[in-house]
């Protein structure tokens, strides 16, 4: 195979990219593994539990690893570049055409409230299916709990998410006296974080609409990245943290970038280049996916071979497993949060309430890789009728 016809093969799966992660995955088993034997079954599986592991899109570092085994590290740039190009140049322009029709203005803003309370009851399917997988014992739980906990009273990330990922490190092997000690530290650590914290002021919050430049999105994006573990939805609250807090967009932008990206062929995470195009306009989209893709790309292409060695490091393992169940902790906290905002944004309360329902009803019902993409036309359809 020449280095065309690789890029060719994986733009092809870009281009067929529908349904999420678990849909991706499965497309790629069955062709290349299943029918064309590029990798045994058993080594998938433990490539997968692998990449699940570590921060990044699973089925991009698949696309990655692959490409690397057919044609070397080149292989697997262009593997990853391929899959992901489908995906980025439609949000590209989609972005662009959200403004180019002022979109919040027109008859269309009604549907998009729709949309949005669509995408709030995505978000909260998500946290449930995260963490079905990732809360399996009761620490795990009380991680997820103290970290929203602490998110939802200011404390940041960067405080929490390493506390919590050295608690479960120490109770997974044994010393759980120990990891009670640190959890205490912990929260008085984050309180003394939260108390200290100088209070906002109305001169400090930036307006909304303010630009940010290059690097700052491509910072924003490279740290989401790497924060991103299980699933696209985990990068959530640290891209709106940037996004909304920074005053690049507002909440209501940042939901409705969650709602294009779930219509596209594309892993989830490419909302990401709607968030850097509102933050820095066509660079700042540039930027940003460059971020935030980086470390999927790095992962395979640099370790490669070592990639399997993971999960023979327990402590490691562990580490990371506390650190997720946190950013479990945190998507539940920012799902309140959008959540408030989107009911402070619509005129009338109780089509929002129905419509929150009903688009849970189709994703707990209804088994199939198109759901989310039924809730964002029918959100938007109910919104429609509902505020227009």
């Amino acid at each position: 195979m020449s280095y065309p016809q690789l890029f060719l093969r994986f733009l092809r799966f870009g281009l067929m990219a529908w349904g999420g992660p678990v849909a991706q995955i499965a497309m790629l088993r069955k062709e290349l593994v299943e029918e064309e034997r590029w990798i045994s079954s058993a080594r998938f599986n433990r490539l997968l539990a692998v990449m699940q592991v570590l921060p990044g899109p699973e089925a991009h570092e698949l696309c990655v690893h692959l490409g690397m085994r057919a044609k070397g590290r080149l292989g697997g740039m262009l593997a990853g570049l391929a899959f992901m190009l489908p995906g980025f140049l439609l949000m590209f322009a989609l972005s662009w055409l959200y403004f180019a029709m002022d979109i919040q203005s027109s008859a269309l803003g009604a549907a998009f409230l729709g949309v949005q309370v669509g995408v709030v009851a995505m978000i909260v399917r998500a946290v449930h299916r995260i963490g079905e997988h990732v809360l399996n014992d009761r620490w795990l739980w009380g991680l997820a709990l103290g970290v929203g906990l602490a998110s939802l009273l200011g404390a940041s990330f960067w405080v929490v998410l390493p506390i919590a990922g050295v608690v479960y490190a120490l109770a997974a092997s044994g010393r759980q006296s120990l990891a009670l000690v640190c959890a205490f530290i912990g929260v008085a650590l984050a309180t003394a974080v939260i108390w200290w914290s100088p209070g906002v002021q109305p001169g400090d919050v930036q307006a909304v609409g303010a630009s940010a430049g290059p690097m700052a999105l491509f910072l924003s994006g490279l740290k989401a990245g790497l924060l991103t573990f299980g699933g696209a939805y985990t990068a959530i609250p640290f891209l709106r943290n940037d996004a909304v807090g920074r005053g690049w967009m507002t909440d209501g932008q940042f939901l409705d970038g969650l709602a294009l990206s779930g219509i596209l062929p594309a892993p989830l995470i490419i909302f990401s280049t709607f968030v850097g195009y509102v933050g820095g306009g066509p660079i700042g989209a540039l930027a940003m996916t460059a971020g935030i893709f980086l470390p999927a790309f790095a992962f395979s292409l640099i370790l490669y071979d070592r990639l399997e060695a993971v999960l023979e490091v327990k402590q490691l393992h562990a580490l990371l497993e506390g650190v997720a169940a946190g950013v479990v902790g945190l998507i539940a906290a920012t799902t309140l949060q959008l959540g408030q905002a989107t009911a402070e944004r619509v005129p009338v309360l109780w089509p929002a309430l129905v419509i929150f329902a009903g688009a849970l009803a189709i994703l707990y019902l209804w088994k199939s890789k198109l759901n989310i993409v039924a809730v964002i036309f029918a959100a938007g359809a109910a919104g429609w009728f509902a505020y227009g």
